[in-house]
């Protein structure tokens, strides 16, 4: 009768987290491309659908109000109903809207969908992120799984993109929708297999109930405000209702958080200066992509009439460089740098590509002009990243995992509805302003339409300039927040000193990775 060596069972044991990230993987890029994958056949929807330019946007704002709104409750259920349970509960529901959407027969059908696929992304993304960090808990195999998920969470808008002029030119928009459907179905087997339940420590934690109306009503109040905003301008007394009064809800929060007795957020979580640190980046991040992805697709379509497909191409050298820039840095620069160097690094990478884009013109060329930027920015967003999400789940208790993940998806959500809506604004407002001064000297029908072409480039060029003023800023934060390298190695040991390593309580921040 053989035993199988523990020497023998390791190899096994890696192999399954392997895939465990292969699983959360492809959870992760389901949520993060469908914030955009469905942009580009909302042309294709609307034609068949019926729906007017004022109802449109209401098939993207419906999903980011619910996925906003609710993504610190989806965090806390995945503490209190378990991980692999909350997972699959997330993939099986947000199939199910995806295909409800798929098949939609009219707008209202349609809405309803995507805000279903909100809430069920809002139940899934932090669930995935707090897979991964109960999972791989040895450094060098934590750099690298956050690696990947860092890079998945920064091309997935611009693979999105490409996916989306794929289906709607080859096939159709509805499977813009469906394609969910089949990642899903991937997902759930791949749960089902590799996903393990963490046994819970100590007594199950109970729902703060009137934390979660709360804060929930506060995102939606804040995504909407901001979205609004896009739609009606900063001058619409609704707009400015909806901001206000996420100010008082999200302030109302923190102080009955501070006694409340099953706190859906303990204060720690965010006070502590890295995690902080990280989420203002990935918020800051999130605003700054949001504008790459908006702006280039409309310069590169509406300017140099490129195609859905095409569009979608030009991305990929962006992909491909954050890809590689995040696995060069979660292996090899964030053990020896540590993330106060390495997203002040990419944010300066952020800021100086956006510079380069404020030199688009109407006659301007992809390889000369436009690439260069994008391999800067992906270079930039692979270095930022992985250290800002790493270092945000980082020493974490397991208890608390889940709404610290959701953390960072609130974060880049949030991020990305306030920079969408600054930007598009401001480009609007530029693009008006240029229109007013040049059109009186446009005398025929061919300089009237020059100048509209050259507002709209005027206007992305704005939104360019405010997108490095976004970095520039975030840089600036990130370097004086974080804690130096040795600052939190020293914690790190102190902690292990009066933290029993045995209670199994906690994900001991090792010195070789956090900084």
């Amino acid at each position: 009768m053989s035993q199988t060596s523990p020497s023998a069972a390791l190899p096994a044991a890696t192999q399954r987290r392997w895939w465990t990230l292969t699983t959360v993987a492809l959870a992760q890029l389901m949520v993060v491309l469908d914030s955009t994958v469905v942009n580009i056949a909302l042309p294709a929807a609307q034609r068949d659908l019926g729906f007017t330019n004022g109802e449109r946007q209401w098939i993207v704002t419906a999903y980011s109000l619910a996925f906003g709104s609710l993504l610190l409750l989806g965090g806390r259920l995945s503490d209190l109903w378990g991980r692999k349970r909350t997972f699959i509960i997330g993939l099986v529901g947000f199939a199910l809207a995806s295909a409800l959407g798929g098949a939609a027969g009219s707008f209202g059908m349609l809405v309803f969908a995507r805000a279903l696929q909100g809430a069920f992304g809002a139940l899934l993304a932090p669930t995935a992120l707090a897979v991964l960090t109960t999972t791989f808990t040895v450094a060098k195999e934590r750099a690298r799984a956050f690696g990947v998920f860092g890079a998945i969470a920064g091309a997935g808008g611009a693979i999105g993109l490409l996916l989306g002029g794929v289906l709607t030119e080859k096939l159709d928009w509805r499977w813009n929708l469906y394609i969910n459907v089949v990642i899903a179905v991937v997902a759930v087997v791949g749960a089902l297999v590799f996903v393990t339940n963490v046994p819970r420590q100590g007594p199950r934690p109970r729902l703060d109930v009137p934390g979660t109306v709360l804060v929930s009503a506060a995102l939606f109040s804040l995504v909407y405000g901001f979205s609004n905003a896009e739609s009606d301008g900063w001058a619409s007394g609704l707009t400015w209702g909806f901001l206000v009064a996420a100010g008082v809800l999200l302030i109302a929060f923190v102080l009955w958080q501070r006694r409340a007795p099953h706190a859906l957020l303990p204060l720690h979580i965010v006070l502590d200066r890295n995690r902080g640190a990280s989420y203002a980046s990935v918020t800051i991040a999130g605003a700054g992509m949001f504008g790459i992805f908006l702006f280039v697709t409309y310069y590169l379509q509406t300017s140099l009439g490129y195609t859905p497909i095409k569009t979608g191409l030009s991305f990929l050298p962006m992909i491909g460089m954050l890809v590689l820039a995040a696995q060069v840095s979660t292996n090899i620069l964030v053990p020896r740098l540590g993330p106060k160097i390495m997203v002040p690094f990419g944010m300066a990478l952020g800021a100086t590509g956006m510079l380069i884009l404020t030199r688009l013109g109407t006659d301007s060329h992809y390889a000369t002009n436009i690439l260069p930027a994008l391999l800067v920015l992906g270079l930039g967003m692979g270095s930022m990243m992985p250290a800002s999400i790493q270092t945000a789940t980082l020493g974490v208790d397991r208890g608390h995992a889940g709404v610290a993940s959701a953390m960072v998806n609130t974060s880049q959500q949030v991020g990305g509805s306030i920079g969408t809506a600054l930007l598009n604004t401001l480009a609007a407002t530029a693009a008006a302003s240029y229109v007013t001064t040049h059109l009186p000297d446009a005398v025929t029908a061919a300089d009237k339409a020059s100048v509209a072409a050259q507002a709209a480039v005027h206007s992305y060029a704005t939104a360019y300039w405010y997108g490095a003023a976004f970095f520039v800023v975030g840089g600036v934060l990130a370097a004086l927040l974080f804690r130096t390298k040795r600052d939190t190695a020293a914690r790190a040991v102190a902690a292990t000193a009066t933290e029993p390593a045995t209670t199994g309580e906690t994900l001991l921040a090792e010195p070789v990775v956090a900084h």
